[in-house]
């Protein structure tokens, strides 16, 4: 039977810590910013949170990423990309453009997209305010993903000038991830 997972208090919120299960409010999970991109809370110890606090142990989830992400108005979500594994989009709050296989699509809150594997795709804050997005994705060990060339991702910020299968090369001309709240905290829907 598993055990509970031990959450730990840190400055960008509570962290699990070992496998196990766990429940934690999103208000209280541990936040990443990012100026061009927005913010976003994952659940989880990894990457760019274990690389800022270091006396954490790196814990991902296994089979499938769960992802709370604020898109404010005019920005991206990531570079344009298609990835081998499903994934699946909820859109609890506010707007967004959609930009998938070229085509734009404004969705709003409920829409739900389904991204089935090696769909290019992005998203672009819309409206008045941001857009909080519940992103859902499989992990496989053999996953890959490539950042594609799209003029309409380009358009608007979230394309790459030059395919690339690495996220190193698509983000490199980007600020980097650093634990923070997104903005306009007090008005999300959580607070």
């Amino acid at each position: 039977m598993p055990d509970e997972a031990r959450l730990v208090e840190t400055a960008a919120g509570l962290v699990p810590q070992g496998e196990g299960w766990f429940v934690v409010n999103v208000a209280d999970a541990p936040w990443l910013r990012n100026d061009y991109f927005g913010a976003r809370t994952s659940f989880e110890a990894g990457g760019r949170l274990t690389r800022e606090l270091t006396d954490l142990e790196q814990y991902s989830f296994p089979q499938v990423g769960v992802t709370v992400y604020v898109l404010p108005s005019g920005r991206p979500s990531t570079m344009y990309h298609a990835e081998s594994d499903q994934e699946s989009f909820l859109v609890l709050q506010g707007e967004c453009l959609l930009i998938v296989e070229g085509q734009e699509r404004r969705l709003r809150a409920w829409d739900f997209f389904y991204c089935a594997p090696q769909t290019k795709h992005s998203f672009v804050g819309a409206g008045d305010g941001p857009c909080v997005i519940v992103m859902v994705g499989a992990r496989t060990d053999d996953g890959t993903i490539v950042y594609a060339r799209d003029e309409t991702a380009l358009k608007h910020g979230a394309g790459v000038e030059q395919e690339t299968p690495s996220p190193d090369e698509a983000y490199a001309p980007f600020p980097h991830w650093r634990i923070g709240r997104p903005d306009g905290w007090d008005d999300l829907p959580w607070s």
